[in-house]
């Protein structure tokens, strides 16, 4: 299966990501994993993105989408995958259906992590993370919707959304996203 998990910071991508990967025998791959890999390779690209990230920038949708590229062409990949925090906006979503048209493949899914923005506030306050203050937790979910919250119209629109009630208890969620799937846990 080829998926993509979506949803706000604090919706639980990460953790669902890392179950479901499970459940179905896929890597789940974070934008972050991909950047800190290429940066490791030390190829080129990986010096490019150490570089960027070193000057605190953002790395730019063309520059992703090339680690994408990359990440997807490995071994582990090639009977599926979850990405986890990519695409994050409607240029990665175009890169991201480019990439899968070179590979042959297609898209399975989009999950996305439907949770109200009062619980998001509470679930990342209750980490208590240096950077998990009000008002830079407020700026990150404004962040999202701008960029990130077009992209449940993208895929809504080619029938490739499948929406899943984040707000209840992890296992009670796992088991929602493998029925949204057509599997049951275990299986």
């Amino acid at each position: 299966m080829r998926l993509v998990l979506l949803g706000a910071p604090g919706s639980g991508k990460g953790t669902q990501a890392a179950l479901l990967a499970e459940e179905l025998d896929i890597p789940a791959i974070s934008t972050g994993e991909m950047l800190r890999e290429a940066v490791a390779a030390a190829t080129p690209l990986g010096e490019k993105i150490k570089q960027v990230m070193s000057s605190g920038d953002l790395v730019d949708d063309a520059t992703m989408g090339e680690v994408v590229r990359d990440r997807l062409a490995k071994e582990d990949a090639r009977g599926g995958f979850i990405l986890d925090g990519y695409p994050r906006t409607l240029a990665q979503a175009d890169q991201l259906a480019e990439i899968l048209v070179g590979m042959e493949a297609e898209l399975d899914g989009v999950l996305y992590l439907e949770v109200p923005e009062a619980v998001l506030m509470e679930r990342i306050l209750g980490r208590q993370r240096a950077d998990d203050k009000e008002d830079v937790i407020r700026q990150r979910l404004l962040v999202y919707r701008r960029q990130t919250q077009p992209l449940v119209e993208y895929f809504e629109q080619r029938g490739q959304l499948l929406p899943i009630d984040g707000d209840r208890l992890i296992e009670q969620i796992t088991v929602a996203l493998l029925e949204a799937l057509g599997r049951k846990v275990g299986e």
